[in-house]
């Protein structure tokens, strides 16, 4: 897809209003409710979908197709994403009223990281196409360590802070506690983080490692970096409110890892196969339809089943529970 210098000022204009009016929306802290997140949640995503019609009528059906195949991947494993998020919103204890804010200022740190990292991905694929291989390789390697992790027991699970962020907290020093949404104060003569300021760090940088799969998995459904960038900033921009809305259902999707475990691998041979044929090996190619209905069934599979192990769970525990009553009784 031929896309001018204009476009992209008009694309990142339009994002940043779209930015903007969000943060003037949440800039109040406040608790938010099931109902807010909602209806926010509705809007972000017909925006996306906004998006990628006009890209089926003002550019391609190719340009669309590979459009919506790589929101509802970069979706997807931004759900995945907001485990950690909770893990990190329990570490620092942070007060629910604050949690918007957080998560609004920790994505948009997040959107530039992958700005950058999109820059550089499309400038190395640009000039060595055997990178295809080393990318496909590694989603398949993440693939597997996906389910690995899914397989463990991990009840005891806590976000463990990464060494630029201890680094930075021990430059900078932190207050006992919160101060609002103060993200700097002066104690003792001298300028120090907020806790809140180390969540939003935290938040943002972590999704330096989130970039690692999700990055090289849309480049695996396409090439042009305007889809690319565009795809995940939608995805993104949408996560506060997710967020809010599915907090109490993260723990229901149980099969989540194994779904985007085979999305990935999938990914991942696909970018295989296209390496190969760059290469002048006659292989089968994926299209880009067949990927998004791949990616689109496993999701309503996986959700399914995870629904109805979550709850065949919850009623073995319940049983489990009353059995000492039980007893007692007789």
């Amino acid at each position: 897809m031929d896309v001018s210098w204009t476009l992209w000022v008009l694309t990142i204009l339009g994002l940043g209003i779209l930015i903007g009016a969000d943060f003037f929306i949440g800039r109040k802290p406040h608790d938010v409710s099931i109902k807010e997140a909602g209806i926010w949640t509705v809007v972000w995503i017909v925006l996306a979908a906004l998006f990628g019609l006009g890209l089926l009528f003002f550019g391609s059906g190719q340009a669309s197709q590979e459009f919506f195949a790589g929101f509802i991947t970069e979706k997807s494993l931004s759900v995945d994403n907001l485990f950690v998020f909770v893990l990190i919103m329990a570490k620092f204890a942070v007060p629910s009223h604050l949690q918007q804010r957080v998560l609004l200022v920790g994505v948009l740190i997040a959107l530039v990281l992958r700005a950058i990292f999109i820059a550089a991905g499309a400038a190395i694929i640009a000039s060595f196409s055997w990178v295809f291989y080393i990318f496909g390789a590694f989603l398949i390697y993440t693939a597997w360590k996906l389910i690995q992790e899914a397989r463990k027991d991990e009840e005891d699970e806590e976000f463990e802070e990464s060494r630029l962020l201890k680094t930075v907290e021990k430059k900078f020093g932190v207050a006992d506690r919160y101060h609002g949404t103060k993200l700097f104060i002066q104690k003792n003569g001298k300028r120090v983080l907020t806790p809140l300021m180390v969540v939003m760090l935290a938040i943002g940088t972590t999704d330096i490692l989130f970039a690692l799969d999700s990055i090289p998995a849309i480049f695996g459904l396409t090439q042009d970096p305007y889809i690319v960038f565009t795809a995940n900033a939608f995805a993104l921009m949408g996560l506060r409110q997710l967020y809010f809305l599915i907090g109490g259902l993260l723990k229901k999707l149980v099969h989540l890892s194994y779904g985007l475990s085979i999305i990935l691998g999938f990914i991942g041979v696909k970018l295989v196969l296209h390496a190969l044929h760059e290469s002048g090996v006659h292989v089968p190619l994926i299209s880009i339809p067949v990927s998004l209905g791949v990616i689109c069934g496993v999701l309503v599979i996986t959700t399914i089943t995870s629904l109805i192990a979550s709850k065949k769970q919850a009623a073995a525990e319940a049983a489990r529970e009353t059995e000492p009553q039980d007893s007692v009784g007789s």
